[in-house]
């Protein structure tokens, strides 16, 4: 005789602490649960439509500059500071915690083209059209309020960009005008210049992991590679329109990413420049900023057409698109230290602070609002292809100059495949190849 004794086990049921959640028993046997797919759609679509609903990304502004903010950076050390420098040669130090101003320098009698600074911290390096380069102390500045340069530099040709060298003990820069010129702090002569026939290199930027390469931008379209340790310049790709700003991936060395006039931006791996990686479409007008974020996943764009993008490193396409009302054509973006801010500076005097994550929410999370939105994430990412989920996803209000002008780019590209496909279909087999969007941009790779 067979006898079936039901058998249960306590701790399978009963809470081990009185402030703990009743645990409920679950049969993970999916022929008990015949509509589950449906069920975890329906919470895919209304997570995603919630995300939609709580995306509020605009966090404030710093409003104090008399011009636009043309370039920018964060403290390497602390958190909430920032420093801006606008068109009329003030440089100005921030607390973005508090929203306050800590200090006002007088640095350059035109526009303060670039800045750079330390990885300590401590030292400010600042260019402007008045071709004068200037050290300043940070912490003097935030403590005094305003302060004279403690050491002035007098170039002999125009400057329109600088980079500090990323090292603890490092005490060596980059500028660029007519030639990039390799500098040390103790001496008012470069220690040697990097020439490659240009008439003006417009950015130049130090890359943080492999610290001895950098990389400039120039107005015959090209993006030059430097070794610091080398006497010449390593190699250049040319592009088929002038670039305007290159930012390096902190976390892939050999990974930059370029910002163009051509409305798009392209990835390149520095040890094959004849192809890109990715093309990075969707901006309306010319790119005029990159900065990556500091865990290497994304990276975010401002443009001419008044927008700001953000990029996954992988994707071809915007996740999110930022624009307010006022906002005119941005010059400079940056993430923050801890990659949850985005801040940008425009030319209509404003510094804007916004939430690098649209639908993120500020302040403390708990647990189960921790492991909440992870599950949705996870629903969302199950349900990503689905044609509703998709739709409300990648969805985005747009302003009206900004769609129409992507519509009648759209047009034009649809209008060109078409004349291509044509010829290609009464042409003889194989005398009209197709051409990847990746290999249309790049002219030339030259060592």
């Amino acid at each position: 005789m067979k006898v079936k004794v039901l058998n249960r086990n306590p701790n399978d049921y009963l809470k081990t602490r009185s402030g703990d959640l009743p645990k409920l028993p679950r049969n993970v046997d999916p022929t008990l649960h015949p509509h589950a797919s449906q069920r975890e759609y329906t919470q895919a679509l209304n997570a995603v439509k919630l995300e939609r609903v709580f995306a509020k990304p605009f966090v404030g502004s710093l409003d104090g500059h008399r011009d636009g903010v043309y370039s920018m950076l964060t403290h390497p050390k602390r958190l909430p500071i920032l420093i801006s420098g606008a068109c009329d040669g003030e440089i100005k130090i921030w607390n973005v915690t508090t929203k306050e101003c800590l200090s006002t320098l007088a640095a350059h009698s035109g526009f303060v083209r670039g800045m750079g600074i330390n990885e300590p911290g401590d030292c400010l390096i600042s260019v402007g059209d008045d071709q004068m380069v200037k050290l300043w102390n940070v912490d003097e500045a935030m403590n005094k309020g305003s302060i004279q340069p403690k050491h002035t530099i007098v170039s002999k040709t125009m400057l329109t960009g600088v980079d500090y060298q990323w090292g603890s003990s490092s005490d060596t820069f980059a500028t660029c005008g007519t030639s990039v010129g390799i500098w040390s702090v103790n001496r008012n002569e470069p220690l040697r210049t990097f020439d490659w026939g240009v008439d003006t290199i417009s950015s130049v930027t130090y890359n943080k992991v492999e610290t001895y390469m950098l990389a400039s931008t120039a107005s015959d379209r090209n993006i030059v590679l430097y070794d610091c340790r080398e006497n010449q310049p390593l190699r250049k790709v040319i592009l088929s329109q002038k670039t305007n700003q290159v930012a390096f991936n902190p976390m892939e060395a050999f990974n930059f990413t370029a910002a163009c006039d051509d409305n798009n931006l392209y990835t390149f791996d520095m040890r094959k420049l004849k192809t890109p990686l990715n093309v990075h479409m969707g901006h309306a007008m010319a790119v005029l900023s990159v900065n990556y974020s500091p865990t290497g996943r994304e990276f975010v764009s401002g443009s001419y057409d008044k927008t700001v993008r953000i990029f996954p490193v992988g994707k071809g396409r915007s996740k999110e698109v930022y624009h307010t009302k006022r906002m005119q054509r941005v010059f400079c973006t940056h993430y923050s230290a801890d990659s949850k801010f985005i801040l940008t500076g425009s030319d209509e005097t404003n510094i804007r602070l916004w939430k690098s994550l649209a639908w993120g929410q500020m302040g403390p999370v708990s647990a189960r609002e921790r492991a909440a939105f992870d599950y949705n994430k996870k629903l969302i990412d199950r349900y990503s292809e689905h044609p509703q989920v998709k739709r409300i996803k990648r969805h985005r209000n747009l302003p009206k100059m900004v769609k129409s002008i992507s519509k009648e780019h759209m047009n034009i590209r649809s209008a060109q495949k078409k004349k291509d496909d044509n010829r290609r279909r009464h042409a003889k087999a194989g005398s009209v190849p197709r051409v990847a969007e990746r290999a249309k941009h790049v002219v030339n790779e030259e060592e």
